[in-house]
């Protein structure tokens, strides 16, 4: 192995205004001359859902635009795509002086193509992947509900959603049922299974006790913080990944992408609206979901750097 040398390093919180109350990204912005190993290793060594390896962009996908390539490891294993790290990276790599070849768009080049990302404001977005939809085996959905202690009528709809990162998306009969799970982690880590549990708000009108809990929940769990004003709520949203080595990811940009294609399709959302994720594990990810005039789905959210100096690898 090469010696080790210096390497420019970021750690981004993503999809949050406040530092510490949205999901990290370890950001290494010279990937240059590692090999699958040493970043799969930095990667478990981290123990963030997931680190992420910034190299110059392949020709191919330079000539139609992309400025640079990101590898995304979990501590189990490479992403094609995810939502959080590629916000979180390219926030570090614009920090780090990063120069789009366009002066509206970033165009980022990782295994599962090439993903635009926008300025919204002060946040930046992402186009989601396309999305491929199909209906869950009898026998997986059945051991994930047993693994997550639910009874088949709290669950209104289930759907395999792969827009890269593959998860079983479950849309719940109420956002208390969602905060409430306890999985056996050990058990889906078993099943092999990433999965996505959802549920919708109460529109403002009758939404009732649902949104006074909610409110109440979110006032006992970050009265500390000076917290910016809060967006309306329409998702509530929880990641349980064992999968990939992580129990439950606190804010999901992947599995946010795939349940906004997946209920607005079938109609039981609309967008723009916004998701909350991560209270669970005493976090308050925001996810801004919205559709251009084209019907393209962009999912965004702020970020703030947290550390910033240098690594040997």
């Amino acid at each position: 192995m090469p010696a080790p040398r210096a390497r420019a390093f970021a750690q981004v919180d993503v999809f949050t205004q406040v530092a510490l109350r949205g999901n990290p990204v370890a950001v290494v912005l010279d990937g240059e001359g590692l090999d699958d190993a040493a970043m799969q290793a930095f990667a478990s060594w981290t123990q963030l859902s997931e680190t992420t390896f910034v190299l110059p962009a392949s020709a191919g996908a330079r000539a139609q635009g992309a400025d640079y390539q990101l590898r995304i490891f979990t501590p189990g294993g490479e992403l094609p795509f995810a939502g959080h790290p590629t916000l979180g990276s390219c926030h570090a790599w614009l920090a780090h002086g990063g120069q789009p070849q366009s002066a509206t768009q970033i165009v980022q080049e990782c295994r599962k193509g090439l993903v635009t990302i926008v300025h919204q404001g002060q946040a930046l977005a992402f186009a989601a992947p396309a999305l491929t939809r199909s209906a869950p085996a009898p026998d997986l959905l059945a051991g994930v509900l047993q693994a997550l202690g639910l009874q088949p009528g709290q669950v209104l709809a289930a759907e395999q959603l792969d827009n890269g990162p593959q998860w079983l998306g479950l849309l719940l009969d109420s956002p208390d049922t969602v905060l409430a799970l306890d999985p056996d982690h050990a058990r889906l880590k078993a099943l092999a299974q990433k999965v996505g549990v959802a549920a919708l708000y109460p529109a403002a009108d009758d939404a009732g006790p649902a949104l006074v809990r909610r409110s109440s929940r979110e006032a006992r769990a970050f009265a500390a913080a000076a917290m910016p004003a809060r967006p309306a709520v329409q998702l509530e949203v929880r990641a349980f990944a064992a999968a990939t080595g992580i129990n439950e990811d606190p804010v999901t940009g992947s599995l946010n992408a795939s349940l906004a294609q997946w209920l607005i399709a079938e109609g039981r959302l609309q967008a723009p609206y916004v998701a909350n994720q991560g209270s669970c594990l005493g976090r308050d990810g925001w996810v801004h979901v919205h559709a251009d005039d084209q019907g393209q789905l962009w999912v965004g959210g702020h970020a703030v750097g947290c550390i910033q100096g240098s690594v040997l690898l």
